[in-house]
């Protein structure tokens, strides 16, 4: 079995008509889950209720943000939405969201921690570009960042690893972790591209960051290398007690928000690469825009997992 912890209630955050990260990215993968030949192998659990877990979580989340930009998000979603970013849109529900799926992904840890093999987080709003005290890119809290601390607290976890595969570099996740020398931080993504951060030469307070920017049309050819000569290196020299994978599928050929040249199924390669480091991996839904690859994209990351 392998727990996928989703919540209708990630479809209540409303970025309006046309904009690319949009709730039916999650009703396509879960559609896709049910329709598989392993869907009654799935374990599909509900977030933990905010109500169950809110003082906790707030204090997870205030390890990472600013408490006065956790407020204004808090703010412009009671006042009825509206733009954090020229990117990132809000609607009245989208504060109570991110914090379910904040906790969602806090989630995914506990369960990968207590069955020491992986779980799927299948949630809404994407996270890896939000910083300390700013939203970009779609994403309000820096998911990733925030169970990758949360996880360091708990028993027998002392390093973290994340590994970011979305096709942007995931700006906010570094910032927020790569002064802990408990966490190490590896990206694969396009370049030039958005956000324009990433570049090979930052490596951390600790030599705990590796970045990989590809060129554009970069396919499997490409990735293969670089997990072989480097990502897997560098996860299994840093010997995680737990992988968090922000599982972005924005690479794909199709997807509307990049230019690189990946199939739905290269996401299994990338998953047994990482179950060649550990089976203790928390996989965390980032960005991908093209709903019938994203959904075979991440058939094809619990079809590895599985099999």
């Amino acid at each position: 079995m392998l727990p996928v912890i989703y919540s209708e209630d990630f479809l209540l955050h409303k970025t309006g008509m046309l904009h690319p990260e949009r709730p039916e990215r999650l009703t396509a993968i879960a559609n896709a889950l049910l329709a598989a030949p392993w869907a009654d192998r799935i374990e599909w659990q509900l977030p933990t209720p905010l109500a169950d877990r809110e003082p906790e979580l707030l204090a997870a989340l205030k390890k990472v943000h600013a408490p006065r930009y956790i407020k204004e998000v808090e703010h412009l979603a009671l006042q009825g939405g509206g733009y954090l970013d020229g990117d990132t849109p809000i609607s009245a529900e989208s504060y109570d969201v991110a914090l379910l799926a904040a906790s969602a992904w806090l989630d995914g840890v506990d369960r990968v921690l207590a069955g020491n093999a992986p779980a799927f987080v299948l949630a809404r709003p994407p996270g890896h570009h939000a910083e300390n005290a700013r939203a970009m890119g779609f994403c309000l809290f820096s998911n990733a960042a925030i169970a990758a601390h949360y996880a360091l607290e708990q028993p027998g976890v002392n390093r973290v690893a994340v590994l970011d595969w979305d096709v942007h570099h995931g700006n906010g996740t570094q910032s927020l972790v790569e002064n802990s020398r408990q966490i190490a931080y590896c990206s694969l993504h396009q370049s030039p591209g958005y956000p324009g951060t990433g570049d090979a030469d930052e490596d951390g307070s600790y030599n705990n960051v590796l970045n990989i920017p590809l060129y554009p049309g970069s396919g499997i050819a490409e990735y293969r290398s670089a997990f072989e000569s480097l990502v897997v290196p560098f996860l299994s020299n840093f010997q995680p007690d737990l992988l968090i994978v922000s599982a972005g599928y924005d690479a794909n050929a199709s997807d509307p928000l990049a230019s690189m040249n990946l199939a739905p199924s290269d996401f299994g390669t990338f998953t047994g690469y990482c179950l060649q480091v550990t089976r203790r991996i928390a996989f965390g839904l980032e960005g991908g825009y093209a709903l019938k690859e994203l959904a075979e994209s991440v058939v094809a990351t619990i079809d590895r997992c599985l099999n």
